[in-house]
């Protein structure tokens, strides 16, 4: 049997709807459909990585991009198990949440809701990347390494954020308390911004490769996702019933951009 001539981007997609399957079928194993955010970097770097095999991507830009998106990948995956393991097992609350709402439904609705909308969402968003692989024979342009330089900050700036966060968290001495020091004293969500960086920085890759003005679509649903739906909003809600200093806290830092705080 020969294996259908499909183009690369093609190829990613049946990547991830295969393995978000796979994945729904073990969450309904588990009970656990948390499962499925572990998924989130690993699956954005595969469909990069099928790209750049099956079309013999190389060069400086090429290089740059499967190093960047793989390290993402790699560091997000390691943060997200290690707050799984710190929470000592059980679902995520806001599957909790879906689960208890939808009751006997929710078997097959987790299927739409959850594993195959992010599916769509693991292939589509790293459009630039993609873009970039495929025209990785063009040549380099100022858009292109400003877009690394991008990509690198807001991945290095994400990273110190978390690890800022794991430690706070690790201390059971501030399970009431509000983490306001280092990066957190001037963003009250500075690893959401160093995410938000990295994409716009993925954008300019991207665009300065292939030109194509439509791929602003993903950096702005990045952006989008991170300010008003499983970003600030999420991570915000009831927060403050569970840490008594964090109204004061949001009256002085601001929410997503770094800025000194306001006394």
């Amino acid at each position: 049997m020969t294996v259908p001539h499909l183009p690369p981007p093609i190829w990613g997609l049946v990547f991830v709807l295969s393995t978000s399957l796979l994945l729904w079928l073990l969450s309904l194993r588990l009970k656990d459909a948390g499962i499925a955010d572990l998924f989130w970097g690993p699956g954005m770097a595969g469909v990069v990585d099928i790209t750049a095999w099956l079309g013999g991507a190389g060069g400086t830009r090429a290089s740059a991009v499967l190093l960047l998106v793989n390290l993402w990948a790699f560091r997000l995956v390691a943060h997200l198990l290690t707050r799984r393991l710190n929470a000592k097992g059980g679902e995520d609350r806001r599957y909790v949440t879906m689960r208890q709402h939808f009751g006997r439904n929710w078997w097959w609705l987790s299927l739409i809701q959850v594993f195959l909308l992010q599916a769509i969402l693991i292939w589509f968003i790293p459009a630039p990347l993609v873009a970039a692989l495929l025209y990785s024979h063009m040549p380099m342009g100022w858009a292109g390494y400003l877009g690394i330089g991008l990509a690198a900050a807001g991945l290095i700036f994400e990273t110190l954020a978390d690890s800022q966060l794991s430690a706070f968290r690790g201390d059971p001495g501030n399970r009431a308390r509000v983490l306001d020091r280092g990066l957190w004293a001037w963003s009250r969500h500075p690893n959401y911004f160093g995410e938000c960086v990295l994409w716009w920085g993925f954008f300019l890759i991207g665009y300065d490769a292939s030109h194509q003005i439509w791929l602003l679509l993903s950096p702005i649903l990045v952006t989008v996702l991170l300010l008003t739906v499983s970003g600030i909003n999420l991570a915000e809600e009831n927060i403050v019933s569970r840490r008594p200093g964090y109204a004061d806290y949001r009256r002085r830092v601001n929410a997503f951009v770094p800025r000194p705080p306001r006394r």
